[in-house]
This record gives C-alpha cells, sequence and structure tokens, in this order.
C-alpha cells in the first residue's frame, strides 16, 4: 500500500514534464497510477471477502513510537477500488475535456494524482496521526484543485472558502485523535477502538471528531462551502464531491462507527445534522437552474443521507450505508462527467437554455438516464439496493427510528423530484426555447461516464455477491436479529412499499413544481454561507484593529510589548511555581560582585542617555564588563569572543549613528526613560530568576559533562568550545553561519539601493592620485579628511593583526581561539583600514568581493560536512590524522579545521560587507548628496 502511495507521488512529479511533452495525452499516463491502485485492491478481493484485512508498517519516527501503520479491511478496500477506479476513469475523460494548450494542465494533473494519493493514504491508515496527516494533504490538493483558475475571483474564493472550513475542522478533529490516543498508549486505531475511555471524555473526544468528519463532508452548518467549490473544472467536482474528499468524512463516520456506535451523543449529532442537510440539500437543488449546481445540493443531501444511515449504529444500517457510498460515487461522477459533456458541446449548464438535447445526443442521453435511476432508486440500479436496505434498516426499530425512516422516504422522494429536473432540465424538449445543436462529442469522451452508469447497473443486478463483500464490515455492528443481506428482489415488502411512495410523491412534487404550483422558498434556515462571511468579516475587522493598535511602526514599542509579555508570562509563572532553591551563593569572589556594580551602573545609564552616540558607548561597558566576568569564570573562549563581539558592534554602531540625529528625541522623555528602566529591571530580575531555577533545578546528568572526554576522543581537541562548534554541535553552527549569509545578504539589500549597485560589494578601485603611480597611502591625497599617523599606524599593524587571525584560527582546536574568533579580528583589521583612510584604503586591503567571500566559506563549511558521507561516516564527521612530516615532526590534523576556515571566511566576509555598506556605500551616497547640493549653488 505504501508503494502505491510513492507511485502516487511520483506520478505527481513526473506529470507537468509529461503534459509538456505530449499534451493532454498524458493523462492517460498519468491515470496509470489510480487504475494500478483498482487492479491491486481487486487481486485484493477474497481476503476481503473472507475479513482478513492487509496490513503493513513500517517506521516513520522509532523515538517516539510512531510508525506508517496501514491497513485495508472491508471498508478501506470499498474506498480504495473507488479512488482507484474513478479517478482513473476521470483522468482519462480528462484527456478530452481540456485542451493540450492549457496553461494548467500540466498543474491539473501533477496536483490531481497527487491527491488520489493523499485519498488513498487516508483510506488505508491505521494510525490515527498518520490519518491526519493524509486527511490535510487532501485539503491543501483540494484547494489547489478547486482554485484551478487563480485568474478568477471565484475560484480563489470559493478555494479559500473550502480550505478554511475544512482546514479548521480537521484541527478540532486532531484533538480529538489525541485525546483517544493519550488514552490508549498508542494511535493505531486497530487498538484504540479496544480501549476507548468511558463518559464526558470520550463523549468530548467525538464530538471533536465530528467537527473534522461533517466539515469535511459539508455537512450543516458547514454545507455551504461545497456548493461554492463548484468553479473547479468539471473532473475536479467529478472526483471530489462524488468518490473522494467529501466521502473522507463519511469514511471517517463508518470507520469509528462499529466502536462507538453505543454513544448516544454520537448517533444523535449525525441523525439530526445529517437529516437537515438532507432536506436542505434536497429543496435548494430543486430551484437551481445551473446543472452543475444542482448536482452540488443533490451532494449535499446524499451526503446528508449517508450521514444518517452510517450514523444509526445498526448492523443493517451499516451494511446500507457501505452500498450507498458505492452507489453515490458511480451515479454521481456519471452525472458530474455528463453534465461536463453538456457544457463541453454546447457551451452552456443553464437548464433554462438548453432544449432538445436528448433527440440531438441520445448516447448521452440514456448514460444520463441510467445514472439518473440510480439516483432516484430506481431498479434494478445499485441506488435501489442500497436505498431499500436503508429502509429496511430503520423499519423494525422504535420511535425514533421511525421518525428517522419518515425523515428518509421524504429525503428520498425530494430526490426523485431533483433527479427528474436535473433530466427534464438538459435533455428534454422546453417549448419556446431554441433547439440546442450540441458538437459531437465522441465515443473517447463519453466512456468514462458510460462505464460508471453501466457498473451502477451491474452492482445493482449482482447485489447478492456485493453483499458478500460488505458484510464483514457490516458484521462489526453487534446485531441480535438475522441480518439483512442485499438482493435486487426480496418480494412485495414494506420496504419496497415506500421506495414506490417516495418515487411517486417525488413525481408529484415535480409536477407541482414544473407548472407552477409550487415555488422553492429563497430563503433557507440555517444559512451557513451568510454565518461564514460574518466570522470571516468579523476576524478581518479584528485584525485591522489590532494592527492598527500595536504595529505603530516603532522599534522600542514593539521591543517593550515583547518584554512586558516575558515579565508577565514567563515571570508570573516563575513566581507562582518556581521551584526556588534553598541554597543562595551572591558570588565566588568579589570581583565578580564589582563587575556586576559597573554593569548595572552602565546599563541603567545607558537607558537616561539623551544622545545616541553616549548610550552606544555604555553598552559596550556593560559588554566588556560581561566579558571580564566569563574571565573570572575560567572561559578565556567566551571572553574573547564576547570582546570582540562588542568592539566590532560598536564598529558597526559608529557607522550607523552618523547618519542619525544625534539625540534620541527632542522633546522631553524623562517619564519614557523610566519606563525603559522598569522594563529593563524587571526583564532582568526574571531572566536571571530563570536561570538560577533552571540551573539549580536539573535533575538528569548535563550531557556536557561528557564534552571534555569526547573533545579529545572524537573531536580530537583540548579545546572544548571550539571543539564543540565545529564538531559536537556543528550542525547548530552550520545553521548560525547560515544566518550570518542571509544577514549579509539583507543588510547588503537594504544599502544598495538598485540592483547594479551590488557591484560595489567587491573592491572597486579608487580614484588615482595625480602622477598616475601607486601611493602607499590610498587615501594620501584627501589628508585633509584623515589622520595621516593613524594610516601610518594602521599599515604598519594591519598585517600584523591578520597573521594573529591566523594563528587563532588554526590554534582554536587546543588553545583558545577558533574560526569565529579570528574571523572578527581580522575584520577589526579591516574595521580599522577603513576608519583610517575610508573607502580606498579598505578595498586595497581587501580587493575581493564580500559576497564571493562569504559564498565561499559557506561552500567550504558545507563541502567540509558532505566529504565525509561518501568515505562511510555522517554528516560533519570529523576525521583524525596524525602523522610525521620531515623538519615538522609529529602532525596532529583534525578535518573539522577546513570547517572552522569556512567560518573564517563567513565572518570576515560579513564584516567586509557592512564595512562595504554602511561604511562605503553610506560615504559615497554622502558625498553625491554634498555633489547634488554644490553643483545646484553652481547652477
Amino acid at each position: 500500500m505504501l508503494v502505491l502511495v510513492a507511485v502516487h507521488a511520483l506520478a505527481a512529479v513526473v506529470a507537468p514534464g509529461l503534459v509538456r511533452r505530449w499534451g493532454r495525452r498524458a493523462l492517460h499516463v498519468v491515470a496509470l497510477a489510480p487504475a494500478a491502485t483498482l487492479v491491486w485492491a481487486l487481486t485484493r478481493t477474497g481476503g476481503v471477502r473472507a475479513g482478513e484485512p492487509v496490513v503493513e508498517t513500517w517506521p516513520w519516527v522509532p523515538r517516539i513510537g510512531l510508525e506508517i501503520a496501514l491497513r485495508m479491511g472491508t471498508l478501506s478496500w470499498l474506498m480504495v477500488v473507488l479512488v482507484g477506479g474513478v479517478g482513473a476513469l476521470v483522468l482519462a475523460y480528462s484527456a478530452r475535456y481540456f485542451r493540450s494548450d492549457d496553461p494548467g494542465l500540466g498543474r491539473f494533473a501533477s496536483v490531481f494524482v497527487a491527491f488520489a494519493g493523499s485519498m488513498l493514504g487516508l483510506v488505508v491508515s491505521d494510525d490515527l496521526l498518520l490519518l491526519y496527516v493524509f486527511w490535510e494533504l487532501t485539503t491543501v490538493f483540494s484547494y489547489l484543485l478547486i482554485g484551478y483558475d487563480p485568474a478568477k475571483r471565484a475560484s480563489r474564493r470559493a478555494a479559500m472558502q473550502a480550505l478554511l472550513v475544512t482546514t479548521l475542522g480537521g484541527l478540532a478533529m486532531l484533538a480529538g485523535f489525541v485525546m483517544l490516543g493519550q488514552h490508549a498508549g498508542s494511535y493505531r486505531w486497530s487498538v484504540v477502538a479496544t480501549d476507548l475511555p468511558d463518559g464526558g471524555y470520550l463523549v468530548t473526544a467525538l464530538m471533536l471528531i465530528l467537527l473534522g468528519a461533517l466539515s469535511k463532508s459539508a455537512i450543516v452548518p458547514f454545507s455551504f462551502w461545497l456548493p461554492g467549490a463548484m468553479a473547479a473544472p468539471t473532473p475536479v467536482s467529478a472526483y471530489l464531491h462524488a468518490a473522494a474528499m467529501v466521502k473522507a468524512g463519511v469514511f471517517l463516520v463508518a470507520l469509528l462507527g462499529p466502536a462507538v456506535a453505543g454513544v448516544t451523543a454520537w448517533r444523535v449529532v449525525l441523525l439530526v445534522a445529517g437529516l437537515a442537510t438532507l432536506f436542505l440539500g434536497a429543496w435548494v437543488a430543486l430551484r437551481q437552474t445551473d446543472l452543475k449546481l444542482l448536482l452540488a445540493y443533490g451532494t449535499v443531501s446524499q451526503l446528508g443521507l449517508l450521514m444518517v444511515v452510517l450514523g444509526a449504529g445498526t448492523r443493517d444500517a451499516a451494511l446500507a450505508g457501505a452500498a450507498m457510498v458505492l452507489a453515490h460515487a458511480l451515479f454521481k461522477a456519471t452525472l458530474f462527467l455528463v453534465v461536463g459533456i453538456v457544457d463541453h458541446t454546447t457551451g452552456t449548464r443553464d437548464l433554462r437554455e438548453l432544449s432538445g438535447l436528448g433527440r440531438r445526443a441520445p448516447a448521452l442521453a440514456g448514460v444520463a438516464v441510467l445514472a439518473a435511476a440510480s439516483m432516484a432508486g430506481l431498479p434494478p440500479m445499485a441506488g435501489f439496493v442500497a436505498k431499500e436496505a436503508a429502509f429496511e434498516a430503520f423499519r423494525h426499530g422504535g420511535t425514533a427510528d421511525l421518525l428517522v425512516l419518515a425523515g428518509v422516504v421524504l429525503g428520498a422522494a425530494l430526490t426523485v423530484a431533483y433527479t427528474l429536473r436535473f433530466l427534464w432540465g438538459a435533455f428534454a424538449t422546453k417549448p419556446g426555447v431554441a433547439q440546442t445543436d450540441p458538437h459531437p462529442a465522441g465515443r473517447s469522451f463519453l466512456a468514462a461516464p458510460a462505464l460508471l452508469a453501466v457498473a451502477g447497473l451491474a452492482v445493482g443486478v449482482a447485489a447478492p455477491a456485493l453483499d458478500g463483500l460488505l458484510a464483514p464490515y457490516a458484521d462489526g455492528f453487534s446485531s441480535d436479529v438475522p441480518g439483512y443481506h442485499l438482493a435486487l428482489w426480496h418480494g412485495l415488502t414494506p420496504a419496497l412499499g415506500l421506495s414506490a411512495l417516495a418515487v411517486a410523491a417525488g413525481g408529484g412534487l415535480f409536477l407541482l413544481l414544473h407548472r407552477g404550483r409550487l415555488r422553492p422558498a429563497r430563503w433557507t434556515p440555517l444559512d451557513g454561507a451568510a454565518g461564514y462571511e460574518r466570522v470571516v468579516a468579523g476576524v478581518d475587522r479584528l485584525a485591522v484593529e489590532l494592527t492598527g493598535a500595536t504595529q505603530r511602526g516603532s522599534l522600542p514599542f514593539y521591543l517593550g510589548i515583547i518584554l512586558v509579555v516575558l515579565v508577565v508570562l514567563p515571570g508570573g509563572a516563575l513566581l507562582t511555581g518556581g521551584p526556588w532553591p534553598r541554597q543562595f551563593r551572591a558570588w565566588d569572589t568579589p570581583l565578580q560582585a564589582v563587575v556586576a556594580a559597573l554593569v548595572i551602573v552602565a546599563a541603567v545609564m545607558a537607558a537616561r542617555a539623551l544622545r545616541r552616540l553616549t548610550a552606544m558607548i555604555l553598552v559596550g561597558v556593560a559588554g566588556y564588563g560581561t566579558a571580564l566576568m566569563f574571565v573570572l569564570h575560567g572561559a578565556p573562549d567566551l571572553a574573547l569572543t564576547q570582546f570582540l563581539v562588542e568592539t566590532v558592534t560598536i564598529v558597526m554602531f559608529v557607522l550607523v549613528l552618523r547618519r542619525l540625529p544625534v539625540k534620541f528625541s527632542e522633546r522631553p522623555i524623562r517619564a519614557s526613560r523610566r519606563g525603559r528602566i522598569a522594563i529593563g529591571v524587571a526583564v532582568g530580575a526574571v531572566v536571571s530568576g530563570m536561570a538560577w531555577v533552571a540551573a539549580s533545578g536539573r535533575l538528569a546528568t548535563p550531557i556536557s559533562d561528557r564534552f571534555p572526554d569526547e573533545a579529545v576522543s572524537y573531536g580530537g581537541g583540548k579545546n572544548v568550545v571550539n571543539v564543540t562548534l565545529v564538531d559536537i554541535r556543528a550542525w547548530d553552527t552550520m545553521g548560525e553561519i547560515a544566518v550570518l549569509v542571509v544577514a549579509a545578504t539583507g543588510v547588503a539589500s537594504l544599502i544598495f539601493r538598485r540592483s547594479r549597485d551590488l557591484d560595489r560589494r567587491s573592491a572597486v578601485p579608487g580614484p588615482r592620485p595625480a602622477g598616475g603611480g601607486p601611493r602607499w597611502l590610498t587615501a594620501g591625497f584627501e589628508a585633509h579628511r584623515h589622520s595621516v599617523i593613524l594610516q601610518v599606524v594602521t599599515r604598519l599593524l594591519f598585517h600584523a593583526i591578520v597573521l594573529f587571525s591566523v594563528y587563532l584560527l588554526f590554534s582554536g582546536h587546543n588553545a583558545p581561539g577558533g574560526g569565529f574568533a579570528a574571523g572578527l579580528v581580522a575584520g577589526l583589521a579591516l574595521a580599522v583600514r577603513y576608519l583610517a583612510g575610508g573607502r580606498r584604503e579598505l578595498n586595497a586591503a581587501a580587493p575581493v568581493d564580500a559576497g564571493a567571500v562569504l559564498g565561499a566559506g559557506l561552500f567550504l563549511a558545507v563541502g567540509t560536512g558532505v566529504v565525509a558521507m561518501p568515505l562511510g561516516g555522517e554528516f560533519l564527521q570529523s576525521a583524525v590524522l596524525d602523522f610525521h612530516l620531515p623538519l615538522l615532526g609529529h602532525v596532529h590534523f583534525v578535518s573539522s579545521v577546513f570547517f572552522d576556515v569556512g567560518v573564517y571566511l563567513i565572518v570576515v566576509g560579513l564584516v567586509l560587507d557592512i564595512l562595504r555598506s554602511l561604511g562605503a556605500e553610506m560615504d559615497r551616497q554622502q558625498e553625491d548628496a554634498r555633489d547634488d547640493v554644490r553643483d545646484k549653488e553652481l547652477v
């Protein structure tokens, strides 16, 4: 079964390419996937008849006990036959329905077969979580199919409506699944069904599950989305709304039925909602003039009938429901395909404009009559067999069952009425209406609906054989009386009389409507569409109000909201829950108290500062104080990195602050400063308390206790911090350097205003001074803007700093350093060159493209991880090599050094990119602005 799902996935991937090459003929090839599913299911018919399910289990997430558990019993087999058989025929039909030059044909073929594969996975899933995954996949793919033509507003609206309604129902269903699975200790339905909870817990879980089932199958009050989905192409309607998507909810109710049939709330909800849907859908169908909408509302009505029969909770009703699922799929898919042919050959679906089509297209009319007879419940069709079984299932019960029986008979009469309206509207000759002149449909176009209509006839004639196939499912319900058996003829029984009554009443109702003596009311109760519109409008209004109240364009406001929430929620939980440790040690050495006081004073003064540069310097002091804390705790690597990061950050702040006002605000901000200080103190207290409680409340042994030994044995280095970054936690580092690359690209995109300006990320040579020869100080001819002494000192120290960064890079595996710290040192060297001589000095120091450096670093880091895989290792696994070289002696080499080099290049590229964007490019823009002003003054 999993192989069949994979075949559908593969077909979905290759379908667009096949369509581009072969046009609409490729749909016949794509149809082989669902056809293979049908053939496979038919080969398992013997086991199904014997009540032997097909079971497959594959590991999925073994650590948490999740597995791909598949199980095909009688009910699943029936659905697999429908999903595969109808899907293959609809795809073959689509090869004539669409044009080869249709721009969306490739996407349609891919999404359609992907939907079929998802539906297949849904009906054979034994694991409830896996069933939910496939459930939501069908939702997503149906959204894409309904919105086939994104240029049409109706398609977009219908697709979004179906997506929202079915997704919300699916989330409620997931909550019910979780409740049942947690109680049973397993999510396999075959296990959960034997260990159900009781009382209100079970009722709550089942009501949540029913929300998903009812919304998926368009049952009141969720029935409004299905008629809107008729904006999809007719083949989509024939499959999704006859044999597949809307049957998912029906399937779920039928699947859970044998285990929960005794729950009163389950039966009451299904019977009431089903009967309401049966009546309302049929009544609205009687006033439709669009043949496709008439079938859509008829589908809603029939889905209500299915919910009533399958929700009754008896053996005979379950048998009737299973037969009705099959009959409905056959006749409703046929009629949708017939409507597609009518629309295709005449250009209209409006029954007021069609006349005489039955005489012009007798074969098409014959197919439609055959399917319509099954829908109306006339012998010898499958619909008659199923309807008579449903009548018989409710005939022997108490008062409640008899009331339901009366409702079912009334619904059957309404079904006969709208069936006659469909046939009359599509094929009858109407006085005063011009004769319809259709184009020839062709045998291949008519083949799919003809096969489905004949199948409906064959199922009706072979009812005893169908009874043997479906009986194992029905026998899952407890029954004290001999079970009913499907047959075309049971004699002159009360059920046959009720069938005749329904046909006669339906015929009479149609005549009253046709002659104008009765008109269906335009208003219907329980208008779900209006409720949906009100809810969506309310959510939109709420979103506008919340956005206006919170999205003010102020970064301090956004940050303040986040921090206040941090103080209120985690802080409140911290105060009420703890657990607070009993022992408290303020410091290990008094020097820590001195440094902490320095950090606190700097932070408070930064919050009170009026000038931006002053606040930035005070924040830097707080950062340097934190680095001193690392030194006092004996963490030289962290201290070195903190010092370097703080220094680079100060440089970047200075570059940005040049373009900002000197002060934060010209207006008095004393109150806001006090608020910021209060929030800062509160956040600091909460975060400190959380760290203290978390560290003191540890129960398990920290995994970091093993890092020193593993750093030597696996990583081949003595510097635990650096080995952790490039080996033990290399995946984390990989994600962090990817973020650095994205950040650098984002900064460059914001600063360089046009695409061609991005060329200035590389080294653009500055203008040469007069004389043409190179100068030792490239900014020397702009000495009035730069300090010559600073330039000379920078030139003398630059290479030594770069060499020091290389030393930190290669010594970091066994001593303080590493790629990140080394890259920051090299970046500081470039920053000093820029501050000393401007962008021309920077370009002379680093005549490379910053983007190329970033890309090379990321390529080297990823490549280091990939190289280990062909050699039998895991991604990012290090190799340790010890060998002897002449003159050098013993060499200890670890392959993760290449990963560290990649980190080094990324950090250097990031700093270089920021210097070129926040520094050099902003300088150039400022110079251009001054030149423009000067030019205007000269003019």
